[in-house]
């Protein structure tokens, strides 16, 4: 199993299964309700980024079509889960939250031999409290963490702090983008109602797994070797590109790809 890391240069939405009220919500996962990215939206993606018909079909198999059997292709690709999220801190500025679940699930992804934080773990000290908007973190509760830097490796993060799941999920939820859409007339007059759109917010990092399937059949290394070359260092994912929506940074922690 791989691991390739998207830092989001902007906003990004894909959209949910469903709509309430006036809010059209993103993807989320059943049962943590975090946003995350379906692994069909990143592959449709990146199939689309391939003009070579021949390693087009190698790597992703063909599209179902009538009268035409379905080939799996050599590479897998896994949803995209969130790692770190960027909050607003009246005492710092920015402050990129997690929480031991994230922490956890990225571990095992990416096979990495790291101890789970505890709780409150950080790198801003314990000397002072951490005024985040939503948040106040008392001094007595704030943990030194050494160590932070393997959790953020390849990556611009530098403040972090290690949140328990619900409060980190509550303030994920709480710093989400919602952007207020509204139609117009031909006179520039609101007609109808107006909707918000949710969105992960910039800055955030997150990531997906990759590997070869049973299909590559003895050539898992050329499989392995082509993806990544194909891979772009900058792609936009999800809807509204022409809004400049969902464009994000493609990387390994040895660099950029």
């Amino acid at each position: 199993m791989n691991i390739i890391y998207l830092t989001l240069l902007s906003p990004l939405h894909t959209g949910g299964t469903t709509q309430e009220g006036n809010l059209l919500g993103i993807a989320r996962e059943s049962h943590t309700n975090l946003p995350y990215i379906p692994s069909s939206t990143i592959r449709g993606r990146l199939r689309a980024s391939v003009t070579d018909q021949e390693l087009k079909f190698q790597l992703f198999g063909n599209e179902i079509a009538d009268g035409e059997n379905l080939h799996q292709g050599s590479i897998w690709i896994g949803d995209g889960s969130l790692l770190w999220v960027p909050v607003p801190s009246l005492s710092h500025g920015v402050v990129w939250i997690s929480c031991p679940l994230l922490l956890k699930r990225w571990i095992r992804a990416s096979g990495k031999e790291l101890e789970i934080p505890p709780e409150y773990s950080t790198n801003l000290g314990t000397e002072k409290p951490v005024y985040l908007k939503d948040a106040i973190l008392k001094k007595d509760h704030l943990k030194e963490w050494d160590k932070a830097a393997d959790c953020i490796k390849g990556s611009d993060i530098t403040k972090v702090i290690v949140l328990p799941d619900q409060h980190c999920a509550t303030l994920i939820q709480m710093s989400l983008w919602r952007q207020v859409k509204v139609k117009l007339d031909e006179h520039k007059v609101v007609e109808g109602g107006f909707r918000y759109e949710e969105a992960i917010p910039p800055d955030s990092l997150m990531y997906f797994p990759w590997g070869v399937t049973a299909q590559a059949n003895g050539t898992s290394a050329q499989a392995r070797e082509q993806f990544q070359k194909m891979l772009p260092d900058l792609m936009q994912i999800g809807g509204q590109e022409s809004l400049g929506r969902g464009f994000v940074q493609v990387f390994s922690e040895e660099g950029s790809r």
